[in-house]
């Protein structure tokens, strides 16, 4: 036994799961009441892992906050609170930050939407559990850290993900002086189980060959191209008539899911609230009876309709944003399938630039000025 002393003592502060250097979370479900409140353990919860989260950063944060949301003001004010009350601890943090608390009805759009991204993909199609995924049984860790395939094309579009395999399996057979055709996921997989020191070489890279497999399965089985074109139709382009027409056409498709179905109208919803022709209604009979639709549709017109969001969404009272739709639509879209861009990033450009609206997003009062 060793009769060394004790040299050192360190105190680290966590509260949650890091999933990669930008991402961490609690693991919280259901946090919402009936009236989109936070629940009071739901809320607790939130406020300790953010405490821990500015003490593991050594932040000393302005907070602000979303003005239409009760629940985040109240966490402002209590982040607040605690930083003041617990100076000590943060004698040594740097005020080099914003810590800006937004809740999800600011932007219920974009998780409807079908995404194209290789971690969206996997996270949207199979499920990413706190960095593990399970396909045929067989259970994998996603992580940027240990694998680095993965951290060079967590935010690749799937098409570039084959692509980028392909690149890694002509390189061994150039080596390995091996002529094999690679024209399809099949194929390369095939190629993995044929050749097992490729597995070998290549580290963790058959593990995506699976991923992908499973992922381009999930789109022709599920028609997921042509749903994500009519999505994308009815949040940037909101050409009604059309968009009633197609999403009709989807509803009745064989391939068409359940929820793929009810996405495709929850997004008609938020899009077409105020339209005068809107055949919400209509939509919502036509829906499998499997599902509660009607009242989903309303409880997400509750939660992030136009009553309830200060945000305009859709870039329909700005005339910046109608400017910018109006020189996309001239100069064509790349893709058909990303031509949605996320709020937040609307939102961090206008923190960036110092545009942020103080109205919309005021400060916590006694930050103002520090």
């Amino acid at each position: 036994m060793s009769t060394d002393g004790v040299r050192e003592v360190h105190e680290f502060f966590l509260d949650g799961i890091a999933l990669s250097p930008p991402l961490f979370c609690i693991n919280l479900k259901e946090v919402y009441d009936r009236s989109f409140n936070l629940t009071p353990s739901a809320y607790l919860r939130t406020k300790q892992a953010l405490v821990a989260l500015l003490l593991n950063q050594k932040k000393k944060p302005l907070i602000r906050y979303q003005r239409s949301s009760e629940d985040c003001k109240r966490l402002a004010d209590d982040l607040n609170q605690v930083v003041r009350r617990e100076e000590g601890l943060f004698d040594n943090a740097k005020q080099d930050t914003v810590l800006l608390i937004i809740d999800r009805s600011e932007d219920p759009v974009t998780p409807l939407l079908n995404q194209w991204t290789y971690e969206a993909m996997v996270h949207e199609l199979i499920t990413i559990n706190n960095n593990r995924v399970a396909v045929d049984g067989q259970s994998m860790v996603l992580s940027e850290l240990h694998d680095e395939f993965y951290a060079k094309n967590v935010s690749s579009n799937f098409g570039e993900i084959g692509q980028n395999i392909k690149l890694l399996m002509n390189e061994f057979q150039q080596k390995s002086q091996i002529h094999k055709n690679l024209e399809s996921i099949a194929d390369m997989k095939n190629f993995v189980e044929e050749y097992p020191q490729f597995k070998k070489i290549s580290g963790t890279v058959s593990k995506h060959v699976t991923l992908v497999g499973e992922l381009s399965k999930i789109v022709a089985n599920q028609n997921l191209l042509e749903i994500s074109e009519v999505e994308q139709s009815i949040v940037a382009e909101g050409d009604h008539s059309r968009c009633l027409e197609r999403i009709r056409a989807l509803i009745n498709h064989p391939k068409t899911t359940s929820l793929n179905a009810l996405r495709l109208v929850l997004l008609y919803a938020l899009r077409f609230e105020g339209n005068p022709n809107n055949d919400l209604n209509g939509l919502v009979n036509l829906l499998r009876r499997d599902t509660d639709s009607a009242n989903i549709v309303r409880s997400l017109l509750r939660y992030g309709g136009s009553a309830r969001r200060k945000t305009d969404l859709f870039g329909e009272g700005s005339t910046m944003e109608m400017t910018k739709r109006f020189i996309k639509g001239l100069k064509g879209v790349e893709n058909i399938y990303t031509q949605h861009e996320p709020y937040i990033k609307t939102i961090m450009e206008n923190i960036v630039r110092g545009k942020l609206s103080d109205q919309q997003y005021p400060y916590v009062a006694n930050d103002i000025g520090r």
